[in-house]
């Protein structure tokens, strides 16, 4: 478990260091992924992720980075993991960031990602 836990933690940290690289990125996905991202924009599937990332990057988007605070990782079989992180933005903001991750022939690869604004009353 412990050679997972870190898999599952090199991918959080690329899915970080990867944030405007498309094909870096979406190499950490799998085939037919779920992503939601912060302003609620369902993406089905890594090529619609693929083309909606390459858009968003071509807008002052490109400028808003994240940063990836892992909290939790509960393995809920062998092959799945929930892993439950804080997606921090650098304009301030934070959201409740959730992935499901499947390990395919030894790899950890996103299944899903949702990412829900975190309000601060």
């Amino acid at each position: 478990m412990n050679a997972d836990i870190e898999a599952i933690e090199r991918v959080v940290r690329d899915a970080e260091e990867l944030q405007n690289d498309v094909d870096g990125f979406t190499g950490l996905l799998t085939e037919n992924v779920s992503l939601v991202n912060f302003t609620g924009i369902r993406l089905q599937g890594r090529e619609q992720v693929r083309q909606v990332m390459a858009k968003a990057l071509e807008t002052p988007l490109k400028d808003v980075l994240t940063r990836n605070e892992l909290l939790d990782v509960t393995f809920l079989r062998p092959d799945v993991a929930l892993a439950t992180l804080v997606k921090h933005v650098n304009d301030g903001r934070e959201g409740a960031l959730t992935f499901v991750l499947v390990k395919d022939e030894g790899t950890w690869r996103i299944a899903l990602a949702q990412t829900t604004p975190i309000v601060r009353s």
